[in-house]
C-alpha cells in the first residue's frame, strides 16, 4: 500500500487530517499523495507542511491516482463531479466524506463509471482521535475494503454501517464534536461561576470529558454503570444528575441528534430531487 497513489481533492481541515494521519502512520509515502485545491494558497500550505505532491488540476490528479478522496463541501459536489466525470474510468474508486451526499447521487452524476464508497470521519481526526464510519459496500473487493480501512484507521477508530444509517452517524459522530465542545464550555462556565480561573476550568473540564470517554471505550462497561460508580447516596453528584434530568438534559441531546439526522436526510433528498429535475429538463 505504501506504493499506492492517493489523490485528495480539497486541502481543508479534513483533507489535511487524512493526509497527515496516513503519513504519520506510514501507510503511504508523501510523494505518492497528490492534492489539488482551487485555493492555490491553501494547497501550497498543505504541500509545504506535508511534502505531498501538488496536482495542477482535478483532472490531472485523477489521471495520476486511482483512489480519490473527495474532501470538499457538499454544496460544491455537483460542480466538481461535472468537472471530473469525463476523466473517471472503471479503475477509479471515489471516496466521499460529505454529509448529505449519497452514493446514489454521486453514481448518477458520474454515470456509474467507477466504484463509490462513503465515509463519515469527524474533526478529532485532526489529532488522531477521530471516529470514521465506513458505509459497507458489497461492490468492493477485499483489497479495496482493507485499503480504505487502513487509510481511515490512521485517523483513529473505524466502524462499518449500512449507508441507510449514515445520517444517524452524522448526528452522533460527524456533528457531535460541536455539542461536546458546548458541553465542555458549559462545564467550564460553571467552574468560573464557582471561582475557578477560566483557563484552568477549560483544562479540568476537557480532561474530565476525555477520561470519561476513554473509560467507556476501554472498560467495556455500560455508561449507566460508570455513572452509578460516581453517584454516592445523598451526595453531590446525584444532586447534579437530578438537576440535569429535571431540565431534560437527555431529551435535549436526543432531540438534537434527531434534528441533525433529519437535516442530513433533507439535504440528501434535496440533492437527489435537484438532480432528477435537471435530468428531466
Amino acid at each position: 500500500m505504501s506504493q499506492l497513489n492517493l489523490g485528495v481533492i480539497g486541502a481543508g481541515n479534513m483533507a489535511s487530517a487524512i493526509i497527515k494521519g496516513v503519513i504519520r502512520k506510514g501507510k503511504i509515502e508523501p510523494e505518492n499523495i497528490y492534492v489539488y485545491d482551487i485555493d492555490a494558497n491553501r494547497q501550497s500550505q498543505l504541500v509545504n507542511q506535508t511534502s505531498v505532491t501538488p496536482a495542477r488540476s482535478n483532472s490531472d490528479l485523477i489521471k495520476r491516482c486511482k483512489i480519490i478522496i473527495i474532501a470538499v463541501k457538499p454544496n460544491v459536489y455537483k460542480r466538481l463531479l461535472d468537472e471530473i466525470v469525463d476523466s473517471i474510468t472503471k479503475q477509479h474508486l471515489l471516496i466521499s466524506i460529505a454529509a448529505g451526499i449519497s452514493t446514489d447521487f454521486i453514481n448518477k452524476k458520474i454515470d456509474n463509471r467507477c466504484k463509490v464508497i462513503r465515509v463519515m470521519p469527524n474533526t478529532p481526526a485532526l489529532i488522531g482521535e477521530g471516529m470514521s464510519v465506513i458505509c459497507s459496500n458489497s461492490e468492493l473487493n477485499k483489497y479495496e475494503s482493507k485499503m480504505i480501512h487502513s487509510i481511515f484507521s490512521s485517523l483513529g477508530r473505524v466502524e462499518m454501517v449500512d449507508e441507510a444509517l449514515i445520517n444517524g452517524v452524522t448526528a452522533i459522530s460527524g456533528s457531535s464534536p460541536a455539542y461536546i465542545y458546548m458541553f465542555i464550555e458549559a462545564l467550564a462556565d460553571g467552574g468560573v461561576m464557582m471561582g475557578l480561573p477560566r483557563d484552568q476550568a477549560y483544562r479540568i473540564a476537557a480532561q474530565s470529558v476525555l477520561g470519561s470517554a476513554k473509560m467507556v471505550l476501554e472498560l467495556n462497561e455500560h455508561p449507566a454503570v460508570l455513572k452509578d460508580m460516581v453517584c454516592s447516596p445523598g451526595g453531590t453528584t446525584i444532586e447534579a444528575i437530578y438537576t440535569l434530568e429535571k431540565n431534560s438534559f437527555r431529551g435535549s441531546v436526543m432531540e438534537a441528534v434527531r434534528n441533525c439526522a433529519l437535516k442530513a436526510e433533507q439535504i440528501d433528498r434535496r440533492s437527489n430531487r435537484r438532480e432528477r429535475e435537471e435530468t428531466e429538463d
